[in-house]
């Protein structure tokens, strides 16, 4: 134990404690672990739970669900990014006489709902055609050059004496700016809050109130998420090997699916004592599983 410790694998926190693995001994565990480590599968009972999803989101909500629920922590799943999603269609519907609620569909059945302010009154009907006018000239543009598009045809308004057109453009500018790119689904988050009662480490609660802000805002936790998207398969991040400070007490595990078209990554995040074997199958299979789903199903399918 004496060597254990002097190698920095192990470690003493006060006087009248045991000693625990550091992240090193951690790190020197998973790795025995990875070695040799066949392809993980989902049992057939989470793949026909997963099955039963009628959308992308649907479907990216129950496998968060799923990997909280077998590896006992916070389970996500993250949405590919927009920038090359195609876009479907969007829709407008009034909430008051000031704002409107649009909803954005994209060519794989993934939903982005935003709530913008209007500075005139407008009908059901101007919100109808703005839409139509939308959907029959960007359809099938990826998001990105949608929003460009809009951008440069706003910048021509001096020549569009339209008012339909006029009024469709800048709803959708106020649609796309700042429309979130990835959406995540998170489930288990109160896991984390039991996992630092038991430790025993008071000042492990105050640490994850930083997190907990992350996962409410979300847009946050998504682009710390993204940075891990660069490599596909397999991806295990424990403690002070996190770049982010909020992240540097807990463990992530994390694996990329490909829908066909786009990379998305579903995961746990929970103590650095975690069950690594048993969470480490959890997310690769579900991983595996997502892919063979999205990529044998089309667009349309999901998207009805």
């Amino acid at each position: 134990m004496a060597e254990l410790e002097r190698l920095g694998y192990v470690h003493q926190p006060h006087a009248s404690a045991g000693r625990v693995p550091t992240d090193r001994g951690y790190r020197y565990y998973v790795d025995l672990l990875l070695e040799g480590r066949r392809p993980a599968r989902s049992s057939r009972n989470v793949e026909a739970r997963l099955r039963r999803a009628s959308t992308v989101d649907d479907l990216l909500s129950n496998v968060s669900h799923e990997l909280s629920r077998a590896s006992h922590h916070l389970g996500f799943a993250l949405t590919p990014s927009g920038r090359a999603a195609a876009f479907r269609q969007i829709d407008f519907v009034t909430l008051d006489r000031k704002r409107v609620l649009v909803v954005v569909v994209s060519a794989l059945g993934h939903v982005s709902h935003k709530v913008v302010n209007i500075s005139e009154t407008l009908r059901p009907v101007d919100l109808t055609q703005a839409a139509n006018y939308l959907n029959q000239e960007f359809a099938g543009l990826p998001l990105c050059d949608v929003r460009t598009a809009i951008v440069e045809r706003l910048n021509q308004e001096r020549t569009l004496y339209d008012t339909l057109r006029t009024r469709a453009l800048r709803l959708a500018r106020k649609t796309f700016e700042n429309l979130p790119e990835s959406s995540l689904f998170v489930q288990g988050a109160s896991l984390l809050l039991d996992d630092a009662t038991d430790g025993n480490d008071p000042s492990s609660v105050s640490r994850l109130s930083a997190l907990f802000e992350m996962i409410e805002e979300k847009d946050r936790l998504v682009r710390v998420l993204n940075k891990y998207i660069d490599d596909p398969g397999l991806t295990i991040i424990i403690g002070t090997e996190h770049r982010t400070q909020t992240l540097k007490n807990l463990s992530l595990i994390t694996s990329t699916y490909f829908d066909g078209h786009q990379t998305g990554c579903v995961g746990i995040i929970g103590p650095r004592r975690m069950r690594y074997a048993r969470s480490i199958a959890a997310v690769d299979g579900v991983s595996r599983t997502v892919s063979r789903l999205l990529g044998t199903t089309t667009g349309a399918t999901w998207a009805n």
